[in-house]
């Protein structure tokens, strides 16, 4: 919806998702920060606490690599390597033991083969061009009033939304198998499950702040054809 020249559709649709995206970034920020502070009991390093993690799950041969920078914390399936930031790598605080067990559970999860990481981990290539090519073939498709560019624009713009929403289970079943391994194998106890979830709970909301930002640009998108159409 246009009213002289002004996108309302990007109004009610995109402003508030990306206020939502704000507001999930600055709590996982500040709930990590808050939890950095807290030392773990028993004393164990982000790095440490990983490797006992992975071992304990027979993943002796996923290496273990420290990568600059803040949370940027990830499994890398293609190499079998944990890559774990500098906040969590050294780190003997509660939250870098939830962070460390977390890219734990993706190593288990490509291990055990599970089904939403095989289909993420699939479509990532597709998603990586369709990522680059969607919004200049839509726009080229917008200023030519040529339908047939919009649409494949659009197509393309739905396998980025498809990846996000599939990350979801992914993201909160590496969690779930994070803070039960925390719990069940005593790296952590009592309150520190608590603070471990906690951190592990922000950062899920990320994730679903990140999808629905996709899901109501593709939304947007689609309306705006549907107005040209008219």
């Amino acid at each position: 919806m246009f009213w002289y020249g002004f996108d309302y559709y990007y109004l009610v649709l995109i402003v508030p998702a990306i206020i939502i995206s704000f507001i999930a970034q600055a709590k996982v920020s500040s709930t990590f920060s808050k939890f950095s502070r807290v030392a773990n009991m028993r004393g164990l390093t982000g790095a440490e606490a990983a490797r006992r993690i992975l071992d304990m799950n027979g993943l002796s041969s996923v290496v273990i690599e420290h990568v600059k920078g803040n949370l940027t914390d990830h499994y890398d399936p293609k190499s079998r390597v944990l890559r774990l930031s500098d906040s969590v790598f050294s780190s003997k605080s509660v939250a870098a033991l939830g962070v460390a067990a977390h890219e734990c559970g993706h190593a288990i999860q490509h291990a055990k083969a599970y089904a939403p990481l095989k289909i993420r981990n699939s479509v990532f290539p597709v998603v990586n061009i369709s990522s680059s090519l969607a919004v200049p073939i839509i726009m080229l498709g917008l200023i030519f009033n040529t339908p047939f560019l919009i649409d494949a624009g659009i197509i393309l713009f739905s396998a980025v939304v498809f990846f996000q929403l599939v990350t979801l289970p992914v993201e909160f079943n590496a969690s779930r198998r994070a803070l039960a391994i925390l719990e069940d194998s005593y790296f952590l106890e009592g309150s520190e499950i608590k603070s471990a979830r906690k951190v592990l709970s922000a950062a899920a909301l990320t994730y679903v702040a990140s999808a629905l930002l996709s899901v109501m640009q593709l939304l947007r998108l689609i309306l705006i054809s549907n107005n040209r159409r008219k």
